[in-house]
């Protein structure tokens, strides 16, 4: 196939040229019955919103375009097999631990993952073998796990169905790998791997390598993220028989929507032809722009950028740019809002600093705006005196390491205990009944079978104080902690 081609996209356009009547769902008719206020913005792409009709083939049993558009993919990425995922990667996470899990089986999991690989065990009805990421002491930050606990995990828990990571971290570090998939290899055991924020991994020498590249056996991978895909645009890539991809298919049939959207699906096809064939020039000026931040920020003392100074095999996407406020007197949350009421949105915030995401589409703009935001934030925020700073909790994680017991993801076994909703001062040694997750990033504090640790409270207090999104805990003038009944 034609790797300068987008077989997908170019059925699309060509069906909406012609002159159809459509006596089929959608029901908006190629956009005929658009809400006139929108029709600027929707009116082209609602041409490109149809279903499933003779030539426009069906993600669920491809056969035509979209099955040359995810050969097409398998090709860019590296993958022997590629699916097109239309719900992101939350999916392509309950479609991995799914297929590899049944009722009551084990699986090693490293411990800051998304909140949706712990919904993947709950819906197997799994257990997992937590396997706590290494702490930066100097940022807090999450490096990953450790080769040597993914040996001792697999040592203790021969039974165990496999290991499945993060990585990048939502920050943007990332471990090597081959050491850990030569070792799963030799237990015969895959390794799973949720790079939702790596798809741009492998494109370019500043970047990591792709977890596929490594050798991992299935990798998901959100396209919208870092790359040019509509949002929740995302696939799945798989290579080697350590996971049967027949059953990869029947959960993703179960999982995905039976009206996928034809515009993602199409994004999803763009935005591998433009990494097929510009991927390199594309990324090269991505990495230019970041360049010219980090000069542009040199001379502006009231502003650090967060790097890990542990391990110098840790990869970084240069990408994500960690901003603190060197004195302390704005934490992440309060200088987030500094940026917004100066037109710079971030992707999110922190006790310490802000996470920046650039990519391959921003521009000289983009930086300029963002450094004139943080010049005037410094003059306009004075230096607090040391008295008056508030010490940071760097990192939920900061008391853990190794692995943990096996935690039961079975809700039968929850549903018949009884819950007790209590403050959070009151919690420390009980057992969480409910997932506890920051958001973004999403990554859960607390997940349901775990016991509460003091630093877990402490790191919760200072989030609430600062006003973070915290999904699951109960809002009052003193939160609450769901806690079963044991």
């Amino acid at each position: 196939m034609d790797k300068q081609s987008a077989p997908l996209y170019e059925r699309l356009v060509q069906h909406s040229q012609g002159k159809h009547v459509s006596l089929h769902v959608p029901g908006h008719k190629s956009g005929q019955g658009l809400d006139e206020e929108a029709r600027t913005y929707y009116e082209s792409i609602m041409r490109l919103d149809v279903t499933e009709i003779t030539g426009l083939d069906d993600l669920h049993h491809p056969e035509e375009a979209i099955q040359q558009a995810q050969q097409l993919a398998a090709e860019c990425f590296g993958a022997e097999e590629t699916f097109f995922l239309v719900n992101g990667s939350t999916v392509g996470n309950l479609t991995m631990i799914l297929s590899v899990c049944r009722r009551g089986d084990l699986l090693l999991v490293q411990r800051d993952a998304h909140k949706s690989v712990i919904h993947g065990l709950m819906l197997a009805g799994a257990r997992a073998v937590f396997l706590n990421p290494e702490i930066d002491p100097a940022t807090g930050l999450t490096l990953g796990i450790r080769q040597d606990d993914v040996k001792l995990a697999l040592q203790k828990y021969p039974d165990a169905k496999g290991l499945l990571i993060t990585r990048p971290s939502y920050y943007g570090t990332a471990i090597p790998l081959e050491g850990i998939v030569q070792l799963l290899h030799e237990y015969g055991k895959p390794l799973l791997v949720d790079e939702a924020h790596g798809a741009h991994f492998g494109f370019h020498p500043a970047l990591p390598k792709s977890a596929l590249s490594c050798g991992a056996d299935v990798v998901v991978q959100s396209t919208h993220k870092l790359l040019t895909a509509m949002t929740m645009g995302a696939m799945l890539h798989v290579q080697g028989d350590r996971v049967d991809r027949k059953e990869l298919k029947r959960y993703l049939t179960m999982l995905q929507s039976s009206s996928p959207s034809y515009p993602l699906m199409a994004s999803l096809d763009l935005s591998r032809r433009q990494m097929h064939m510009q991927g390199m020039e594309l990324l090269e000026q991505g990495i230019r722009i970041v360049d010219q931040l980090m000069e542009q920020m040199k001379d502006n003392e009231r502003f650090e950028l967060l790097m890990p100074e542990q391990d110098n095999e840790i990869g970084r996407d240069p990408f994500k740019i960690i901003v603190k406020e060197a004195t302390g007197t704005l934490s992440g949350f309060e200088l987030k809002d500094a940026l917004e009421e100066r037109g710079c949105f971030v992707e999110l915030a922190d006790p310490q600093a802000v996470l920046l995401v650039l990519s391959l589409a921003s521009t000289e703009e983009d930086a300029g705006r963002l450094a004139q935001a943080l010049n005037e934030i410094g003059e306009a925020y004075p230096s607090a005196s040391q008295s008056e700073r508030t010490a940071l909790t760097l990192s939920s994680y900061s008391a853990m390491s190794g692995l943990s017991e096996p935690v039961s993801f079975d809700e039968s076994v929850y549903r018949q205990k009884g819950t007790a909703q209590v403050p959070l001062k009151d919690a420390v040694g009980l057992i969480s009944a409910e997932m506890i997750v920051p958001y973004p990033p999403g990554i859960p504090v607390l997940c349901p079978g775990e016991k509460i640790s003091a630093d877990v409270i402490r790191y919760l207090k200072q989030l609430v104080q600062m006003g973070a999104r915290i999904h699951g805990l109960i809002d009052g003038d003193e939160p609450l902690l769901s806690v079963l009944i044991v």
